[in-house]
């Protein structure tokens, strides 16, 4: 193993805010992430957000993200040696986008509701020095920035036929539209986001991230001594009239990076 990688950690910033519209009508957020620093330095994030035609919505994002990271975290023998083989980090992925639906539908049976009261979407990100895993059912962004300064979206939004239109992990096709992928090179920094802020951050005339959009916040990521008042900050940009000006949906956005 390289010494030198050996040697970095992963720093983490992450928030949730809720929408202008949300806000507007007295509505909660429907966005919920989670995340993990575990062993052999192993980040696992996740992000989701519940559909705004459910009713329990929130619920089932926050459900889904918190079993799926923990799924992964429970696992056996999860290391960086195991995660070298593309079977291994396959089947945890799954495993654990599997356990998040499974959990949801438990939730609803407890409550005597439909399924459908729950749904999210689901993003789960495994990530090392050397590599970085992520199983996406729905909208939302997952990037990365290599060693090279380079910018690439490892998955993109998954619309239905109409840009509002998605997938979510509770219907009933949702594996049939699952993106995985593995990347196996050094990385720098990934980013994780729900569908609110993907019109400012992917460049969707040629699906690529939009480099103004992630530089500034990996810059700054890279930079945070103090997470705590990182996660303010992070919030507060979240929340800002520039932003909010382009899009008045709830918001979520996981940073990390590697660091010596």
């Amino acid at each position: 193993m390289n010494t030198f990688k050996s040697m970095l950690h992963w720093q983490v910033v992450s928030a949730s805010v809720c929408g202008t519209s949300h806000v507007k009508n007295q509505q909660l957020c429907q966005d919920a992430h989670h995340w993990q620093i575990l062993a052999d330095n192993i980040l696992v994030c996740a992000v989701a957000d519940g559909a705004g035609s459910a009713t329990f919505g929130k619920v089932g994002a926050m459900v889904a993200v918190q079993t799926a990271v923990e799924t992964v975290a429970n696992a056996e023998e999860v290391n960086r040696r195991t995660l070298a083989e593309d079977r291994v980090v396959r089947s945890l992925l799954m495993d654990a986008v599997i356990a998040a639906k499974e959990s949801v539908g438990q939730e609803a049976t407890a409550c005597q509701r439909l399924m459908t009261d729950y749904a999210s979407t689901l993003i789960l990100v495994i990530a090392t020095p050397e590599m970085v895993a992520v199983a996406q059912i729905g909208d939302g962004v997952a990037v990365v920035k290599d060693y090279q300064g380079d910018l690439l979206a490892l998955t993109l939004p998954d619309h239905g036929e109409y840009i509002n239109e998605t997938v979510f992990l509770t219907s009933p096709q949702a594996f049939d539209s699952l993106q995985l992928q593995i990347l196996r090179q050094p990385i720098e920094n990934v980013g994780v986001l729900t569908d609110g802020l993907q019109m400012l951050a992917i460049n969707m005339s040629i699906r690529a991230p939009h480099k103004p959009f992630f530089f500034p916040l990996f810059d700054f990521i890279a930079n945070t001594e103090d997470q705590v008042a990182a996660k303010e900050q992070l919030a507060k940009f979240l929340s800002s009239e520039r932003i909010s000006q382009r899009t008045d949906d709830d918001l979520t956005l996981v940073l990390a990076a590697l660091k010596d």
